[in-house]
């Protein structure tokens, strides 16, 4: 399996590049900004990229859908609670002095328990609320892997103040779909470098 993932943009949101090495068919999750590093790195993987998933709405996780689905016409997929912010990523991200294009609307709506198969790579849709929402987690079993948008990063969690937000769902999110997870599944979040399971049930504050 291809992985490669590489923080983006000036928030430094982490997006992933995941592909079958043998259909050379894959999936990025998560293009926040600098859309044409993205596709260079697809392009040296030579990868044909058939979903563009998005963890969550937010435009440092979004912001490069539009440019991305232009190059590749992969589908946009994002869970429904959180589709409406695709339409309003410019404003959002004026609001903090930054800028990034609307993305088109999604071609798919994620929901709890879906799998979603790209020759060679199976992943499990996890609804996982709590930092927005419609924020999921997406598992890939065989490779005990789950990434985690903005839900739990290594030692910390996801910020809940922003609309839509809610600390004790994200704890109970965190504790009911990522913590039932083995001790050894890797973390991959959408901020900061890679965990596992175990290590954030032993070490993270917000839950020993």
């Amino acid at each position: 399996m291809i992985l490669e993932g590489f923080p983006v943009g000036p928030i430094q949101a982490n997006c992933y590049i995941v592909g079958d090495e043998t259909s050379k068919k894959g999936v990025v999750i998560d293009p926040g900004d600098e859309a044409e590093r993205i596709l260079n790195r697809i392009k040296e993987h030579d990868l044909t990229i058939e979903v563009i998933f998005n963890t969550h709405g937010h435009f440092d996780h979004v912001g490069a859908n539009k440019r991305l689905k232009e190059a590749t016409g992969a589908k946009i997929a994002i869970h429904p609670e959180d589709a409406h912010y695709l339409g309003k990523i410019s404003q959002s991200a004026a609001v903090w002095g930054m800028h990034a294009e609307d993305s088109p609307p999604p071609d798919l709506l994620l929901e709890e328990g879906q799998i979603i198969e790209v020759d060679g790579l199976k992943f499990e849709v996890l609804h996982t609320p709590g930092h927005s929402p419609g924020s999921v987690s997406l598992v890939m079993p065989e490779a005990e892997l789950v990434f985690t948008g903005d839900l739990i990063f290594a030692g910390s969690i996801g910020r809940t103040d922003f609309p839509g937000g809610d600390y004790n769902t994200l704890i109970q999110s965190v504790r009911q779909k990522i913590f039932t997870l083995g001790d050894n599944f890797r973390i991959l979040s959408g901020h900061g470098p890679i965990t596992t399971v175990g290590n954030e049930k032993q070490y993270n504050p917000f839950f020993t």
